[in-house]
């Protein structure tokens, strides 16, 4: 596994992960204000970017978990918070669960206990588009489930060069369909009240994808959690807000 260690080398550490997409990328918007305080570990996750493997048959959330155990051991890294975007966030949830030593606080965004039927005909939706329409239409459609008409219009410009990189840089069908069946499968309900490392479950009201009930159910499951909503941003409301969403996070981290 690809990964970069960058921030505070002395500080203790925190892995990002991102969601579908699997770029570590997503997280820009919060690598400065996270390198202040953290070492920061960051990867394309295995199938993606860097990280361009094929899947095996079965794949699960359980293999990306043992990816970050692995990215972990390679830097040298005993225990780490963790913040996770939507599948990002349920690997948290997997850590929790299987190495919960290895774990500080955990971040979960947009994420998902058991995924909502809501979540599966969105899925079903973009399959689809891959499968009749291909690689270009499936990434063109992307944006529409991530972010608000405001922000894509007033970002027109941007939109079109992720679009493009893409595109370009897509992960293939198979690695996809892979990834998004881990997801569907995910079902960590009957563990919730077990899993003690505390927690801040963030969602937006307004996101397409993941109902923000998903990470209501969340939080009331988890021993240790906080929910924290915000009233609009979308899917990727960390992107589109990170002025918004960057304070809580790091006063959760560094509570």
């Amino acid at each position: 596994m690809n990964f970069d260690v960058t921030g505070r080398l002395d500080a203790p550490a925190i892995v990002l992960s991102a969601g579908l997409g699997g770029a570590a990328a997503f997280w820009t918007p919060q690598r400065a204000a996270l390198e202040e305080h953290f070492r920061v570990v960051a990867f394309d996750q295995r199938g993606t970017g860097r990280n361009l493997d094929p899947l095996p048959d079965g794949y699960t959330i359980g293999h990306m978990a043992d990816d970050v155990i692995e990215v972990l051991d390679a830097a040298g890294i005993e225990q780490a918070h963790f913040l996770g975007h939507a599948v990002g966030g349920l690997v948290g949830l997997d850590l929790a669960r299987r190495y919960p030593a290895r774990l500080g606080r955990l971040v979960l965004v947009n994420s998902w206990a058991k995924v909502d039927h809501h979540t599966e005909r969105c899925f079903d939706i973009r399959i689809g588009i891959l499968q009749a329409q291909g690689v270009g239409a499936y990434v063109a459609a992307q944006p529409l489930f991530l972010h608000t008409a405001p922000y894509l219009s007033a970002n027109h410009e941007k939109i079109l060069a992720e679009i493009a990189h893409g595109t370009a840089h897509f992960q293939g069908a198979e690695n996809l369909l892979k990834r998004i069946g881990a997801g569907r499968a995910f079902d960590i309900r009957e563990d919730l009240a077990g899993l003690a490392a505390p927690t801040l479950v963030a969602a937006s009201r307004d996101d397409l994808l993941v109902p923000w009930t998903a990470s209501q159910i969340l939080a009331e499951g988890l021993p240790a959690a906080e929910l924290w909503v915000t009233a609009e941003g979308a899917h990727a409301f960390s992107v589109e807000k990170p002025g918004v969403f960057n304070p809580v996070l790091l006063d959760f981290l560094l509570d």
